[in-house]
């Protein structure tokens, strides 16, 4: 869409393990808009800063790393300096690194800028931790998407099993109840629900449901 006018915002925000990619990704494929996953890019930057031996206290190791770090989406495929790195930023490691990495100022501010600057190009669904309250808090949309954390843990711990993970379901769950911490706790933009979004709590509804449910507010608010 040309006019800055005609663009859509929709922001899913909520804790880990609600589901929030599939349902962003599966609304913006109903809608015929791009899907943006904000969470892989946090886990991408994560991802790049262990696999480079970077720790969160170097500073000025980390910005001169993000200085030189390129991270797109292409065809919904989270893409780190070129190359594809999806199928490796789903662990509960480098979960804990995204969690850690994106409290830091200067890794927040780089990914932020980016996320604004695809939202303002285009329409978008965008997920995360603060897109409605931080990079879109003027978004016509916004929904925040959770489910109680035995549950989260459940899902996470059977998508973890396909992919042939050894995590046990007690260390999944302490790897999400950990993950809500740092996400509330945290001092810059920590998740919270921003006061116009509506809430969707998914612990008893299928993925479709869910679906069915966002993408009917959103009809709605168009007419």
């Amino acid at each position: 869409m040309s006019s800055s006018d005609s663009v859509i915002r929709i922001a899913i925000d909520g804790p880990s393990g609600a589901g929030k990619s599939t349902i962003a990704k599966a609304v913006a494929a109903r809608l015929g808009i791009e899907y943006v996953d904000t969470g892989a890019m946090y886990r991408a930057v994560g991802y790049k800063m262990k696999r480079e031996g970077i720790g969160p206290g170097e500073e000025e190791r980390l910005e001169a790393a993000l200085t030189d770090t390129e991270i797109d989406f292409q065809n919904g495929v989270i893409c780190l300096d070129g190359e594809d790195v999806s199928g490796r930023i789903r662990t509960p490691e480098i979960s804990e690194a995204a969690s850690v990495y994106s409290a830091i100022p200067a890794v927040r501010e780089k990914l932020v800028r980016a996320q604004r600057e695809i939202g303002h190009r285009r329409s978008v669904v965008m997920d995360g931790r603060d897109i409605g309250t931080n990079v879109f808090p003027d978004a016509q949309f916004k929904f925040y998407l959770t489910a109680d954390a035995e549950e989260r843990a459940r899902r996470r711990f059977l998508e973890l099993q396909e992919k042939g993970g050894t995590e046990t379901m007690e260390q999944v769950l302490e790897d999400i109840r950990q993950r809500d911490y740092n996400d509330t706790h945290r001092e810059l933009n920590p998740l919270r629900k921003a006061e116009d979004a509506i809430e969707v709590d998914s612990t008893d509804m299928s993925p479709q449901e869910v679906i069915d449910a966002i993408y009917r507010r959103i009809k709605d608010g168009q007419n």
